[in-house]
């Protein structure tokens, strides 16, 4: 995974346990929220590939929800 996408990937998994959104389905809605906040902040542009990275994030699902669960 790319510096970018882990940094997405961190923030979302930050905003999955502050607000319990441990489905699939809000997880995703995460994800969109967070890409959509790193375009505003300039961090991920039109030359990235957002599909891309929103299936990277997809498959690190199954990965986030082991990783909340030892907490």
């Amino acid at each position: 995974m790319d510096p970018l996408t882990e940094e997405i990937y961190e923030l979302v998994k930050k905003k999955v346990v502050e607000q319990a959104a441990y489905e699939r389905e809000a997880y995703n809605q995460l994800v969109d929220e967070t890409i959509e906040y790193f375009k505003e902040k300039g961090k991920l542009t039109d030359d990235d590939n957002e599909e891309f990275i929103k299936d990277q994030l997809s498959e690190m699902f199954e990965v986030l929800q082991d990783e909340v669960a030892d907490k």
